[in-house]
């Protein structure tokens, strides 16, 4: 076949092939690379940013969510009226269902001495809706915060709840300090 302005097919279809090879060598490089960074890295809340949406509970990619409430003893004032625990305006300040704010139970309340109350998250009955947190944070301390358990998460590359929430309090953390704590005292 003749050429034409001094350059084959054949040079031009080298020429580009070789260009394919090394876009796809770039992009395999650039995603491993990505990768190794990725690896040192997790998701985890931000309790400060988190709005306590209630999305927690239902994007996650598992049937039951890997965020759980954690509580920090060092910051709870082991109040009568827990308002983490308890519904707005309870009937009465015992253990009773219908007085409770946590749908599951997951909250355990043991007495200590008057007017003092010991609260414990059972994270097998969490489900991270985050009702708790909010009634704490609205009209309590803030002692109750979500984050995500590390136990449960499947690693997302990215969290389907980072992707849904309003609030942007998911980032990225490096994986051999994983939790982002309130108070002084390591959830």
């Amino acid at each position: 076949m003749a050429e034409k302005d001094g350059i084959s097919r054949r040079e031009v279809l080298s020429g580009g092939l070789r260009g394919l090879g090394l876009l796809g060598i770039g992009t395999a490089t650039g995603a491993l690379a990505t990768r190794d960074k990725r690896d040192d890295e997790v998701w985890q809340i931000d309790p400060d940013a988190c709005i306590q949406c209630g999305l927690c509970a239902t994007e996650c990619v598992l049937e039951i969510s890997a965020v759980k409430t954690v509580h920090s003893h060092g910051m709870c004032g082991y109040c009568e009226l827990c308002t983490g625990y308890f519904e707005p305006d309870p009937i009465n300040l015992d253990e009773g269902a219908e007085n409770q704010l946590c749908p599951t139970g997951a909250i355990e309340r043991t007495y200590v001495e008057h007017p003092y109350y010991e609260y414990r998250i059972i994270p097998d009955l969490c489900v991270g809706c985050g009702k708790c947190v909010k009634g704490c944070n609205m009209f309590g301390n803030g002692s109750l915060y979500l984050q995500v358990n590390h136990d449960r998460c499947v690693d997302c590359n990215r969290c389907a709840i980072a992707s849904a929430c309003p609030a942007e309090a998911f980032r990225l953390v490096p994986r051999p300090t994983p939790y982002l704590l309130r108070g002084k005292e390591e959830a």
